[in-house]
């Protein structure tokens, strides 16, 4: 039996959590022992029927969810994601050795790329996800998800995180509960790197790190000191780079918190 908007006590029963935008995660319930499909791929599901789904920077305006329920229906959800518009960052004085670095310099790049993509990939059953995440560090937001970076005049990649300026040694704390998958003191790019893992393909990564607490296997609750923000790696100034990720799939940190405005509203009004 197949459903399109639902007609059951069970079909009724999925509820998402977030809005369907580009570069949004979402997260969700089901009841437990359903299955679920985001465009015909499998999405793992907590014994208890949570489940994170999410939508790229360029994700395609049609997408459809299929939940099949412990009783046998089926329910199918066509998903309609609103675009969303970047804008354009353009950065000067960055030196041609950052720019077209040397042989050497790309190994090393390829080799941290290749260990960023490996923590990236590793799936717990953790279910951290779910958590209500808060800002690892409040300040002044000074870079966007999304936005394209034209380095000195040469078009770049995507920025896929959001970056929140504050002096070195700021103090970075955990988002949410989670395990150290990554912890790296000097990434070629991305300097003193750390990558949480929230559970179920969901995590965080902190990039330009001046110094780390944690090691790789160490677990962290929600507000737990993670590291100390600084301007390591290629950048031109010390700041915070936020990034969250759905497996490989590069995801808006900003879809899962409060605005930053409101947080430091209540900050200022709690003094």
């Amino acid at each position: 039996m197949v459903s399109v908007l639902g007609f059951s006590a069970s079909a009724a029963a999925v509820t998402f959590q977030g809005k369907f935008e580009q570069g949004a995660l979402v997260r969700g319930t089901v009841p437990a022992g359903s299955t679920v499909l985001l465009n015909d791929k499998v999405v793992k599901v907590t014994p208890t029927g949570a489940f994170a789904i999410g939508f790229d920077r360029d994700a395609a305006a049609e997408q459809v969810v299929k939940v099949t329920y412990p009783d046998g229906l089926t329910e199918i959800k066509p998903l309609k994601i609103a675009p969303k518009q970047y804008k354009i960052d353009r950065i000067t004085g960055i030196s041609k050795k950052i720019m077209k670095p040397d042989p050497v310099a790309q190994a090393r790049a390829a080799k941290d790329a290749k260990q960023t993509r490996a923590a990236r990939d590793i799936f717990s059953e953790q279910q951290a996800f779910m958590q209500s995440f808060i800002w690892p560090v409040t300040g002044r937001i000074s870079g966007v998800y999304g936005s394209q970076r034209v380095y000195n005049d040469v078009p770049g990649n995507p920025h896929f995180g959001v970056d929140v300026a504050r002096p070195t040694g700021t103090v970075v704390v955990a988002p949410a509960d989670g395990v150290i998958t990554l912890a790296e003191p000097d990434m070629f790019y991305s300097g003193g790197t750390v990558i949480i893992d929230h559970g179920y393909g969901v995590s965080s990564t902190f990039l330009h790190l001046s110094k780390l607490y944690l090691k790789v296997g160490d677990k962290v609750v929600q507000g737990d000191k993670v590291a100390e923000i600084g301007a390591t790696g290629r950048v031109t100034g010390p700041h915070l780079d936020w990034r969250l990720n759905w497996f490989q799939m590069r995801l808006d940190p900003v879809s899962i918190v409060p605005p930053m405005e409101k947080v430091l509203a209540a900050q200022k009004a709690a003094k």
